[in-house]
């Protein structure tokens, strides 16, 4: 396993001389080796021009005295109960040197074969160029019309000048505009049903500037794509109005489009060392929203709600992962006279209306699985592949332990 640091850590420093030795070998090659054996962190050697130690001897670097005894200094973070072992183990080598330690904070820690994103990348390379937008001036029905037909959940909100003011999402007009679906749900209504849940907003006044989001996040097209996932990361959104250095609009990013570069990327000719992959054991969520085959509509309405979740796992009698549902599949598959009453309940708004279909019948089929160990890189090309938005880690018995989704893998990108 790859080492894993805390943000609070301690640095180990070991000031020795060049030409000390340890059995017959430099000595710190000897506790380079030592350290590395200790399965600690990381160490690095830091060569000196001059300095002088406990004898007051001075040595430096000159043109004429380049053999001179120069100081060395190694240095290694870990956490405390790391460095405290390799300080028992270290410091009978070092016969004349000084040893320090000192508390640290870690802000980042990967190793170079963790990560996968081409962070070098500009944003312009990847991002979309045809991008829709909105006025502030629309009319939520306008917004959620567009929405409708471009089949995009969300849209930056652009000014007379070409400027990004804000973000609008199906989601903003679920909460804030009174629009009773999401745009995956709606997709799947009844056009009675559609065209009656509808007409609860269709003729308000509020327009898009009422409930975007705001202000924008963005970036620039000349962004570092590194910078641009980790924006996206830590604001948790999965796309990004992309602006020029004028801050006009000439483009969009999406978390699918840093996904399906980073999984595109040929796989390296020399394997990464042993230990190096970062695997999905250690990355996955063990939050498991679930239900059983047999659960009925009420059931399943009711673990929507408690997991504020779009989707649920659906499992046999044994506990093993055998399909998924979606709230959109609940409301396809629902017979029509039952779609507004299984919308109010989806919204809290009411009980789910009384129905004899299960979880096995509503549910898609099959999961998309891995086992724990399974290399996040080769996790990203399978949920890639098929664009799944889930992949769900499992025992050898196929037993749910976790789940991937797209932001975590975004994130694991983009951190140590």
């Amino acid at each position: 396993m790859t080492p894993k640091l805390s943000q609070e850590a301690q640095l180990l420093s070991i000031y020795i001389g060049e030409a000390d030795k340890w059995r017959g070998k430099p000595l710190y090659a000897a506790i380079i080796e030592t350290l590395k054996v200790e399965k600690i962190a990381g160490a690095t050697v830091v060569r000196g021009v001059a300095g002088f130690g406990a004898h007051s001897h001075i040595h430096s670097a000159a043109i004429l005295r380049l053999s001179e005894d120069l100081p060395l200094v190694i240095q290694s973070v870990d956490t405390p109960e790391k460095i405290e072992h390799a300080i028992e183990i270290v410091s009978p080598m070092v016969n004349e040197g000084l040893i320090t330690v000192e508390d640290v904070h870690v802000v980042r820690y990967t190793h170079r074969y963790l990560n996968p994103l081409p962070a070098d990348r500009l944003v312009e390379e990847v991002m979309t160029r045809e991008v829709v937008t909105l006025s502030p001036e629309n009319s939520v029905a306008e917004a959620w019309q567009k929405m409708f037909e471009t089949l995009l959940k969300a849209l930056p909100v652009v000014d007379k000048n070409g400027e990004v003011v804000g973000m609008l999402t199906d989601e903003d007009l679920l909460e804030k505009a009174g629009v009773p679906q999401r745009l995956s749900v709606a997709q799947k209504l009844d056009s009675n049903v559609l065209g009656e849940t509808s007409a609860r907003f269709l003729h308000s006044s509020l327009t898009v500037a009422n409930v975007m989001s705001k202000p924008a996040i963005t970036v620039r097209a000349r962004d570092s794509l590194g910078f641009a996932a980790a924006r996206m990361a830590k604001e948790g959104i999965k796309r990004l109005p992309v602006v020029n250095d004028n801050g006009k609009i000439v483009g969009m990013l999406s978390r699918v489009d840093i996904l399906r570069l980073v999984t595109a990327k040929e796989a390296k000719k020399i394997s990464p060392p042993q230990g190096a992959a970062k695997s999905v054991r250690e990355v996955m969520s063990t939050t498991i929203p679930a239900v059983r085959y047999d659960d009925d509509l009420a059931a399943i309405v009711d673990a929507f709600l408690e997991n504020g979740s779009h989707r649920l796992i659906v499992t046999d009698a044994s506990g093993k992962a055998i399909g998924l549902i979606s709230d959109s599949d609940v409301v396809s598959r629902i017979q029509p006279e039952h779609q507004r009453g299984v919308l109010d309940a989806l919204l809290g708004k009411a009980s789910a209306p009384h129905s004899e279909v299960t979880a096995q019948k509503l549910m898609s089929p099959g999961v998309l699985s891995a086992k724990p160990d399974t290399p996040l890189l080769e996790a990203a090309r399978m949920m890639m592949s098929p664009k799944r938005k889930w992949l769900v880690v499992v025992d050898e018995n196929d037993h749910p332990l976790g789940l991937v989704d797209r932001h975590i893998l975004l994130l694991a990108m983009t951190s140590g």
